[in-house]
């Protein structure tokens, strides 16, 4: 009874998921229902919360990034970083974008450019929308949504010296006593939910391309047996490298995968229209810059498109925020809270703005047949475009091989969190921990993916970002009055220095 209640966070969490995954196994059509009325209902009345959520979140960090508070050290004073810079650069992108960035790289660009929203298709006014709008859903709001999430975490946990859990960042709003107890579980349990949501959207994406690129490259059939072997492969390997630990299985792999994918954009970008691409590039940083700061990003508008792409998005980046914003604190200790942020914001939103500049204007330079075929099955829009483009096949099996480890990293890191934020927010959880959740990941993932494929997936992101993106909200006011100790300690040294100059003249 005992270890029941210390260990209430981790069997409540894991037994609440074995019930869905069950149910959703023997009641597939049910299930279904039930998530659609449940998603329409949140998009058609609470749209503005998702909206205006990634605003308060963006601006937050900029704000914080530049005020007298960017200096503070996220973690004691004299203390360094723990990882170098780039590794540090590495781990965070690996965990932030996964496999998502490779899904959508072509298969976006090309859907806005055909059917953009309120003009017509397959024109150069429609390329512009299609990569602003695209730099809009994986730029500078995402990050934000990430960056604010993980500092919070990183201030409580290293310079606060509180617990690697999410109701630690309320700790100044609602007090210890609260944290620890009742609210501070049921805090700690929507974060697991949200967790599990934002990685299982990675993960069927990730078995859809994978078994797509496989059949489209080898003739390997598309079906459930497939997709089961490759969730069990990709299992195995997300567990191993989640029990090595971070210095060795997390690091290596995004450090490899960051290699990879430099080499493919080099390869790409040489063999393409290399002048189109950096032209693209910049003309749509500036249409993004001008729509960011005259229209708000039209963050409040609504409809179906807006319903499907950008509400989408916003509901899967909250869902991420917690094992990517929980795993960035796990890494970023040492450094000051203006360079984690600029850090984590703009870094990885320039690298993701070149991404898909280079493979969107890749997509925009083939026939029209072409992208038509590509965009009628999203999953393999990467591979139907780049067979137009001298040495496919090579490029095809280097991106197979960069889906595979995306998948592994994104995967690894969230396991490696939620074993943490069932273990009272130990930083090195047991390995039982991790296996638990390695399982359930991939089997709720298999779950989904019978109950309504890719759509399915999207819409238990969306609706596990709801009650957390509150959560997320009260976290920044908390984190805002925990700040007020860093204007004290200022005066306090203020002070000292004072009291000391004085005695150094007498």
């Amino acid at each position: 009874m005992d270890r029941l209640r210390k260990e209430k966070v981790f069997y409540i969490s894991t037994i609440t998921l074995t019930a869905i995954m069950i149910f959703a196994f023997f009641n597939i059509k049910a299930f279904g229902t039930m998530a659609k009325n449940a998603l329409d209902l949140l998009l058609n009345k609470f749209y503005w919360l998702y909206s205006g959520a990634m605003l308060i979140f963006f601006i937050f960090c900029v704000w914080i990034a530049f005020s007298r508070y960017g200096k503070v050290r996220l973690g004691e004073d004299s203390e360094k970083p723990e990882f170098s810079f780039l590794s540090w650069l590495s781990m965070l992108f690996c965990a932030g974008m996964g496999m998502g960035l490779v899904f959508w790289s072509v298969a976006e660009p090309l859907t806005h450019y055909a059917y953009p929203h309120n003009m017509e298709g397959f024109t150069p006014e429609a390329k512009m929308f299609a990569l602003r709008k695209v730099f809009l859903h994986w730029g500078t709001s995402a990050w934000g949504c990430y960056a604010i999430l993980g500092l919070i975490l990183a201030y409580m946990q290293f310079r606060k010296k509180k617990p690697a859990l999410m109701s630690s960042a309320l700790i100044p709003l609602i007090g210890e006593k609260r944290a620890n107890g009742f609210i501070g579980s049921v805090v700690d349990i929507f974060t697991i939910f949200a967790t599990v949501a934002g990685i299982i959207t990675s993960l069927g994406m990730g078995t859809l391309q994978i078994n797509a690129g496989l059949n489209y490259l080898f003739n390997i059939p598309e079906n459930i047996k497939v997709k089961l072997l490759i969730i069990g492969l990709v299992t195995v390997c997300y567990m191993s490298s989640a029990i090595s630990g971070i210095d060795k299985g997390i690091q290596t792999l995004s450090n490899l995968n960051i290699f990879i994918a430099a080499f493919v954009v080099i390869f790409v970008t040489t063999i393409g229209p290399t002048g189109e691409i950096f032209n693209n590039l910049f003309r749509a940083l500036g249409a993004y810059g001008k729509e960011l700061l005259t229209t708000n990003n039209n963050i409040f508008l609504h409809g179906e498109w807006y319903k499907n792409w950008t509400l989408f998005y916003w509901g899967w980046w909250i869902a991420w925020a917690p094992p990517v914003g929980i795993f960035i604190a796990r890494i970023s200790r040492g450094r000051t809270i203006k360079e984690y942020v600029l850090g984590v914001l703009l870094i990885p939103s320039l690298l993701c703005f070149i991404w898909f500049a280079i493979f969107g204007t890749i997509g925009f330079n083939v026939d029209k047949a072409t992208i038509l075929t590509a965009i009628q099955k999203v999953d393999t829009a990467f591979f139907v475009v780049m067979s137009k483009y001298p040495c496919s096949l090579l490029i095809n099996i280097l991106i197979m091989i960069l889906s595979s480890i995306f998948f592994i990293t994104s995967a690894d890191s969230a396991t490696f969190v939620l074993a943490m934020l069932s273990s009272k927010g130990d930083l090195n959880p047991s390995n039982s921990k991790k296996i638990v959740w390695g399982i359930l990941q991939g089997a709720l993932t298999v779950a989904f993916l019978l109950a309504g494929g890719l759509e399915m997936i999207q819409t238990a992101s969306i609706l596990a970002a709801f009650p957390f993106a509150f959560i997320m909200l009260f976290s920044i006011v908390s984190f805002r009055k925990s700040l007020r100790d860093e204007d004290e300690l200022v005066e306090l040294r203020r002070r000292e220095k004072v009291l000391e100059a004085r005695l150094d003249t007498k």
